[in-house]
């Protein structure tokens, strides 16, 4: 696995994510507030459809649709009994769509719960789920595991020190979203995170969802500074806005998000891709901007 990642990281000076799993199933007809990982097990032909779209458009690698599927998250639908099977599921049909075409990364997302004593979730307890979960996305067949859109350092740390006792080897990146602008809603700048997680053998830092493209392009300066691992980079298509019928909708359109590539790839994004609101068509947008600077020769970061 960790090679499958290597060799693919050498070979292509920006590496093709996906784009938003949630937005886009609920434009499929998933029901406004339902987790998004709930049609893993009641609509699994529309979530494949989704994985096949974002690798027809070029993504490289694609997310399995279980950004909640710990079981402390699955337990607000009822759904915490099954946690193993959601994820393994979750992973096999993003394997099925990838097949030798793109990399598959197991998406471990936050709990839901704030950790003691800020709120009610014991750490061991959020280790336990998320290493029940890493364990499942493994036995599914990923590739490698992107613990994101954390906001808190010690959640992190526990999904981290699960994963690598579930794998020790595996690529593993970590993911924080700036929804405050340049800090997370706990307060945690990007400087932070090298120094914070420098012990887990990570294989990239990154940035997801957060606020705008301006504010997620300051973010990635910031962290370029203080690492030298590859930096994995999805921010949302701008920020939300609603609609009369309290639909919610994105205003940055794909070629506004491709016209930004090289720039992201220029401040050191080695992995580029979007999240909310970000469409295949936008997939599309960013890997065919991605693609034209392969004529430059791939970055040693």
């Amino acid at each position: 696995m960790p090679a499958k990642f290597d060799s693919l990281l050498a070979a292509r000076r920006a590496v093709v994510l996906d784009g938003a799993t949630g937005t886009n199933l609920q434009l499929r007809g998933l029901p406004r507030g339902a987790p998004s990982d709930l049609w893993v097990l009641e609509n699994p032909s529309e979530v494949l459809r989704l994985h096949r779209e974002f690798i027809e458009a070029g993504s490289d690698i694609i997310l399995t649709n279980s950004f909640g599927g710990s079981r402390v998250r699955l337990s607000r639908s009822g759904l915490g009994e099954r946690a193993s099977e959601l994820n393994r599921s979750a992973a096999s049909l993003a394997r099925q769509a990838a097949g030798e075409t793109a990399l598959v990364a197991g998406s471990i997302g936050p709990s839901g719960e704030l950790l003691k004593p800020l709120g009610p979730l014991d750490e061991e307890d959020a280790y336990n789920a998320f290493f029940e979960q890493a364990t499942a996305l493994i036995e599914g067949g990923v590739d490698l595991i992107v613990v994101e859109t954390q906001f808190d350092l010690g959640e992190a740390r526990a999904a981290l020190r699960a994963v690598r006792a579930a794998s020790p080897d595996i690529p593993l990146i970590c993911s924080f979203s700036f929804d405050r602008g340049t800090r997370t809603m706990m307060g945690v700048r990007p400087t932070a995170l090298a120094a914070e997680f420098s012990g887990f053998n990570l294989s990239a830092l990154g940035i997801n969802c957060g606020r705008s493209l301006e504010d997620n392009f300051k973010v990635l300066q910031d962290l370029r500074t203080t690492t030298d691992l590859p930096i994995w980079f999805k921010p949302n298509a701008g920020l939300p806005r609603t609609d009369e019928m309290g639909n919610s909708f994105y205003d940055v359109q794909p070629e506004e998000m491709g016209a930004q590539v090289p720039a992201w790839v220029a401040a050191g994004a080695r992995l580029v891709g979007g999240c909310c609101g970000t469409s295949p068509a936008h997939v599309r947008a960013i890997a065919d901007a991605a693609r034209n600077l392969e004529t430059t020769a791939p970055e040693s970061k």
